[in-house]
């Protein structure tokens, strides 16, 4: 437990001092009107026709993606180059993946994220034994950092997708602290999910202002009254000062992202939703 207590003082600050030493990783102080789209919106579609879809999210005017189906070596059944090749031919680039990341896969798993192009792989959440209990998400922690040295070696960033239930306290300590803290800030970002931190009673700003840096991927999802996530403008998140933040958080690139799409077609709420980005959050 000493070595941990001690990577955890050196994590801290690091932390702190990211603003300082490592400024060509902060993000410009506005957003820019470049937007990107998870897959998993409109995984339907990309499931019968990724190349049409792709083509559609393109014609909407996305910039990136990420991936949403990466297993057995291939996305979406292509190869990584196959698929980060298609995704290039749509206009768009391959940023990032949500894929399985394994203690058993993660080597392989990266590797075809590199070979696909992408800047990112992404754990979108933890297996059921990293969760429960502060030593599981110590070990947790543990594997991000081993994980993040392998992205390092391939070019690309190791990241962690929230939900609710790292928000959740487990004997006076929250998970998703724990995660922050005794991770490295060169080896592994957050991809906040600024839905789910909501729908936690969590504030994303001060998270930004704790952990300045760490979160420089954002899932940017709007979440109705009953916490069920929702096309952005029809929910009750004020994005204006979470936006405005940006710069703490070091964010570098977001996604859309809705899981589920109760008033309109997948296809309809991502045009819906990145309009009023462009017209109402921007301004």
């Amino acid at each position: 437990m000493s070595n941990r207590r001690d990577f955890l003082k050196k994590s801290v600050f690091v932390a702190a001092a990211i603003p300082l030493i490592n400024s060509e990783m902060i993000a410009a102080p506005r957003p820019s009107g470049r937007t990107g789209l998870a897959l998993y919106t409109i995984r339907d579609a990309m499931g019968k026709d990724a190349s049409g879809a792709l083509a559609s999210a393109a014609e909407i005017g996305y910039d990136w993606v990420e991936a949403a189906a990466h297993s057995d070596g291939k996305f979406y059944g292509m190869k990584p180059k196959e698929f980060g090749k298609l995704v290039k031919k749509s206009g768009m680039e391959p940023l990032s993946s949500h894929s399985a990341v394994r203690t058993e896969n993660y080597e392989q798993m990266i590797d075809d994220a590199a070979e696909a192009g992408m800047r990112y792989i992404i754990l979108p959440s933890l297996p059921g034994e990293w969760t429960g209990t502060i030593d599981g998400y110590q070990r947790a922690a543990d594997f991000f950092n081993k994980a993040g040295e392998r992205c390092k070696k391939a070019g690309i960033r190791f990241g962690f997708h929230n939900h609710q239930v790292e928000f959740m306290e487990i004997n006076g300590r929250v998970p998703y602290d724990v995660l922050l803290e005794l991770t490295d800030p060169k080896l592994v970002i957050f991809e906040l999910d600024l839905a789910w931190i909501t729908a936690a009673g969590k504030d994303p700003v001060a998270y930004f202002r704790n952990y300045p840096g760490r979160f420089e991927v954002w899932h940017l999802k709007d979440l109705t009254p009953e916490k069920q996530d929702a096309t952005l403008g029809e929910g009750i998140i004020d994005f204006r000062p979470i936006l405005a933040e940006a710069r703490t958080a070091g964010m570098k690139y977001w996604f859309l992202e809705q899981d589920e799409c109760r008033t309109h077609t997948p296809m309809e709420s991502i045009k819906i939703s990145r309009e009023y980005y462009l017209k109402k959050l921007l301004k």
